[in-house]
């Protein structure tokens, strides 16, 4: 392939933002995301918001024009409270479409998957052998692009009560949405199945749910028994054993990912004995590998992924890592991504953004060069550079090294002393923060406030020591200890104020909240809690039944010790006034546990719009990917009311308070209905 430097001229750096950016702009439905180019590099999917919620639509490359919408997220939400949980190009023609929902089958809970395909052509929607499937139908192993056929593993239920979730591997006319023949029947042992690049099934998989035991089967070729080649157990839910990648021309040997040197790397393998040859990847830096890059078309590895404070994109495809050193010396490392390439990459699409600058996508011609513009993640700001954002290292009180997030609010540059939010992540176990635009993070400091994000103990992408040093007296102890060391340490540096201090978080950030508010009150001020888990021992109990009695200990505390350190269990006292938020569809923190949280504040005396406030989403779920516009304004906008009622970021002490920006109209009309006493 004969490659032209990307047209780096055709692309705009991006300038601050002027003034104050309205809370409703910062809220902004994405206007293009998730951008997924056709094999021929004509057309595009993307997902886009349309008023009050996403739309799913295909914009074409050649001709432009308006973004033609096949699907509406609220169409899905009402059937079965479902979401596109992703969707890629089988051919031209197909586009196919995986929805997922969380729901009570057989007694259990599950996540629901189903596969669909739409027809470009014909603008009508195919299921993809929905007849008889039972929890997930929508593992596609390999795709036929010649026949229009996918090579599908699903439960089905056949009548057999043990077999109900054990897949079924089919080829699956795309066309017509049925099944073809079968090339694997369920294996009572196998909850998953791996193919090769012929389409061959080659390695079984399963996670036995009340014991933690991990088994890996494998066959060389097509027509050979599948034999048992490892089988581990992760007591430290930090993944154990080696996990399948791609498999390799040469016999039996593949590319895995294992930790067994106290990171995840990738390695050369042979899948037969599970043997390693060499390692072929790992992270600069000492952080974790992210995983390899496999062609979706050839189902080569072409590259690899890391991340560092940022994401990075590694490609070993001659043309590809030639394309990334343009992009490097271009743009800077980690502010670029391809997001997707057609077939043979002659068409890319560039993803490119900043730390403080949210994304826009091009397409990239690989012969010509030519980079166009084809939209922006935010129709408003567009490439506006808004707060800056930077990695930072502190030492926690007992003396261990950790990375945290801090954004500075842009119109404050130059001042010490600054309130301060704590913005915890998710998870806990294996999740982190980047160096990277939040839309959260951005919006509370566009109100005036340090944001900072810690990646405290138990985060993910450190090793697995670190992870572990999160499941000892982790949960609610030692991890909360890491969000308080973090303000001593901006305070130490006189960036922040220690006594103007709060903290906001979503999921376990919720639960971090909801506990630093109960067993730190003298040094927070407020905190925000949205959907995080306030009883334990309620949340395990419910866990049983979707994870299993192995599963459910992912909280690292036994039974007993579950009360003490549940917040909505430890309701009396002195609390530091709390903003509770949960949506009423939650499939993963259930509606239970923000109404038990309220329930017990309220029980405790504690007054409704003076100590605490309680608002229920009535359509919102878990997953802040899929909340509407008004779902955002309505978390955002209380939450910076609440900021700023209980820790204002202006104080008349302050040198700017003169030059403070006007309120917000969101933020005041939050205002106006959280602080009426019930």
């Amino acid at each position: 392939m004969v490659l032209a430097a990307p047209a780096i001229a055709q692309t705009t750096p991006g300038t601050p933002m002027p003034n104050k950016v309205p809370l409703s702009a910062l809220a902004e439905l994405p206007a293009m995301q998730d951008v997924s180019i056709s094999p021929d590099g004509t057309k595009a999917a993307i997902t886009l918001g349309s008023g009050n919620d996403f739309v799913y639509a295909i914009i074409d490359l050649v001709k432009g024009g308006k973004p033609k919408v096949y699907a509406t997220a609220a169409t899905y939400k009402e059937a079965g409270q479902r979401s596109v949980q992703s969707y890629g190009w089988a051919t031209d023609r197909y586009l196919l479409i995986t929805l997922s929902s969380r729901e009570n089958l057989f007694g259990q809970r599950i996540d629901l998957r189903r596969l669909a395909a739409y027809d470009v052509e014909t603008g009508k929607t195919i299921p993809l052998a929905w007849q008889d499937t039972t929890g997930d139908g929508a593992n596609v192993l390999f795709v036929d692009r010649e026949k229009a056929r996918i090579l599908l593993a699903r439960q089905v239920d056949t009548g057999d009560t043990e077999m109900r979730f054990r897949y079924r591997v089919e080829w699956v006319d795309i066309a017509t949405g049925k099944s073809l023949d079968i090339v694997q029947q369920p294996n009572p042992v196998v909850g998953g199945w791996f193919a090769d690049a012929s389409g061959v099934v080659r390695v079984g998989q399963s996670s036995n749910r009340d014991t933690g035991e991990e088994k890996m089967l494998y066959r060389s070729k097509a027509g050979d028994p599948i034999t048992t080649v490892q089988k581990v157990k992760d007591t430290n839910f930090t993944g154990a054993g080696m996990r399948p990648v791609a498999f390799l021309d040469e016999p039996d040997m593949g590319i895995v990912s294992s930790n067994h040197e106290g990171r995840d790397a990738l390695y050369k393998a042979n899948m037969k004995t599970m043997t390693i040859v060499e390692k072929v990847f790992e992270a600069p830096g000492g952080y974790d590998a992210g995983g390899a890059i496999v062609d979706r078309y050839t189902r080569k590895v072409i590259g690899y992924t890391y991340f560092s404070d940022r994401r990075h994109q590694v490609f070993t495809d001659p043309a590809l890592k030639e394309i990334g050193a343009f992009l490097d010396d271009g743009f800077g490392k980690g502010n670029w991504r391809i997001a997707s390439y057609s077939k043979g990459h002659t068409k890319l699409i560039i993803g490119l953004s900043r730390p403080n600058q949210m994304e826009a996508f091009y397409l990239y011609d690989t012969a010509s060069g030519q980079m166009q513009l084809i939209g922006h993640e935010n129709a408003t700001i567009k490439d506006g550079l808004m707060n800056p954002v930077s990695a930072i290292r502190y030492k926690a009180s007992d003396g261990l090294e950790i990375e945290a997030v801090v954004t500075m609010p842009r119109l404050r540059a130059g001042q010490k002393k600054l309130p301060v939010v704590v913005l915890t992540h998710g998870g806990p176990y294996g999740v982190r923060d980047y160096a990277e635009y939040d839309q959260w993070a951005q919006s509370i400091a566009e109100q005036g406030y340090v944001v900072v994000q810690p990646n405290y103990r138990g985060s993910g992408g450190y090793g697995t020591e670190f992870v572990k040093a999160g499941r000892k007296d982790g949960f609610g102890t030692r991890m909360q200890d890491d969000l308080n060391d973090v303000v001593d340490h901006l305070g130490a540096q006189g960036i922040v104020d220690p006594s103007r201090a709060c903290m906001m978080g979503w999921s376990y950030g919720g639960y971090a909240s909801a506990r630093a508010a109960q067993r730190d009150a003298a040094r927070w001020r407020c905190t925000i809690a949205g959907a995080g888990v306030y009883d334990l021992p309620m949340m395990r109990d419910y866990d049983q039944g979707y994870l299993g009695s192995f599963g459910a200990n992912y909280l690292a505390k036994g039974a007993a010790s579950l009360n003490d350190v549940s917040p909505a269990r430890n309701a009396g006292g002195k609390w530091s006034p709390i903003l509770v938020v949960h949506g009423v569809r939650d499939p993963r923190v259930p509606i239970a546990q923000g109404r038990a949280l309220a329930g017990a504040l309220r029980a405790a005396g504690k007054k409704e719009g003076v100590e605490f406030a309680y608002i229920e989403q009535p359509k919102n779920g878990h997953y802040s990917v899929f909340f509407t516009k008004e779902e955002r304004i309505e978390w955002l906008g209380s939450t910076a009311a609440w900021l700023d009622k209980f820790n204002p970021a202006y104080v008349q002490s302050d040198p700017d308070y003169a030059k403070r920006p006007p309120a917000d109209p969101d933020v005041t009309a939050m205002a106006q209905r959280l602080f009426t006493v019930k």
